[in-house]
């Protein structure tokens, strides 16, 4: 039986009947749309529906380009807070000298160059979302503050003695292993234990195959004009490649090849050399000519990889039925444990 799909054709606003989700994430441009055909991010929509709905911190983890933000905003367009505004800072991107005042303000002559009084980004968040994305870079000793603002509801500008109440929910993202950092003393225990009322972590693009022509596809129709669809070898391209820079990299994929193409579609021939022959680019020499058997080994072994193991999910990967599979990792002389 066909499971339900969580991609469109509903009107955009309204609630996907998968995961009851406004999918819409305002403020982002053209990447403003979560999509979710793979089973992962089925799974993620329907645990982030009714945290979006509470008032809680939540921590949302993730590589790198990978769609935390997204998610984030999506978060707020179906919290209570919706109406009020979303802010999103970099927490890596300021030095450790601005970002204290960029965070909760300043009075006029708090410091050499404050020449007016300036709203930091809690009050400016006021009554919406506060996104503080790179969390782990922040440094301790701001950490401490951030702590007793999320504890009392108060802060309190740079160069003023009286605090007063905001009105912000906050979420964090990160590409880090939050935990290790504690254990490494780099980020506070107990900021962490009071942030992480509520967890999500984004699936990589590699883990959500079914999500990345979908993806492509809505990325492409965003484009002001060109090509309007891809070839099948193309898309098999896209589907093959490996996607370090997940979402991010794809976007940059398909722009590439809608500005190269000069039909109606999108040619493996237009596609960027990392995504066509990843190892020339990232090896720096040409890859050196292989036997299929050598080819179909090491995809048999990657598609397994990616899967932990499960020969039920490759062979449905790669196409084929498990048997089949059975019979191919027997005939290149691969044991069921490799």
């Amino acid at each position: 039986m066909t499971q339900p799909s969580c991609v469109e054709p509903f009107e955009r606003g309204a609630l996907c009947s998968v995961c009851r989700l406004n999918r819409d994430a305002p403020g982002l441009g053209r990447c403003s749309r979560l999509v979710a055909e793979s089973n992962a991010m089925r799974t993620l929509l329907t645990r982030a529906a009714p945290i979006a709905a509470s008032n809680e911190s939540v921590i949302i983890l993730g590589e790198s380009g990978s769609g935390k933000e997204v998610l984030a905003r999506a978060i707020h367009s179906n919290s209570p807070r919706k109406a009020g505004p979303f802010v999103a800072v970099n927490v890596a991107a300021l030095p450790a000298e601005l970002l204290e005042s960029e965070l909760f303000g300043h009075a006029k002559g708090a410091f050499t160059g404050a020449s007016t009084n300036k709203r930091g980004l809690f009050e400016v968040a006021g009554s919406g979302t506060l996104l503080l994305d790179e969390i782990a870079e922040m440094p301790l000793g701001l950490q401490a503050k951030l702590l007793r603002a999320l504890q009392d509801g108060e802060i309190r500008r740079v160069g003023e003695t009286r605090p007063f109440t905001v009105d912000v929910r906050v979420l964090c993202a990160t590409n880090q292993d939050l935990r290790a950092c504690v254990s490494q003393r780099r980020f506070r225990e107990d900021l962490y234990y009071r942030l992480r009322v509520f967890t999500l972590e984004v699936p990589s693009l590699r883990q959500r195959i079914e999500d990345i022509m979908p993806l492509a596809t809505m990325f492409l129709r965003q484009q002001e004009r060109g090509p309007t669809r891809f070839t099948g070898s193309a898309e098999k391209a896209l589907k093959a490649h490996r996607w370090p820079g997940n979402v991010r990299e794809l976007v940059n994929a398909v722009k590439h090849g809608a500005v190269l193409a000069e039909g109606e579609a999108v040619d493996v021939e237009h596609l960027p050399e990392e995504v066509v022959h990843p190892s020339r680019v990232f090896r720096g020499v040409a890859e050196p000519l292989r036997t299929l058997e050598e080819v179909e080994r090491d995809h048999i072994l990657r598609v397994l990889e990616e899967c932990g193991g499960r020969q039920v999910e490759a062979a449905r990967i790669l196409g084929i039925g498990r048997t089949t599979l059975w019979r191919h990792l027997r005939s290149l002389g691969i044991s069921e444990t490799a």
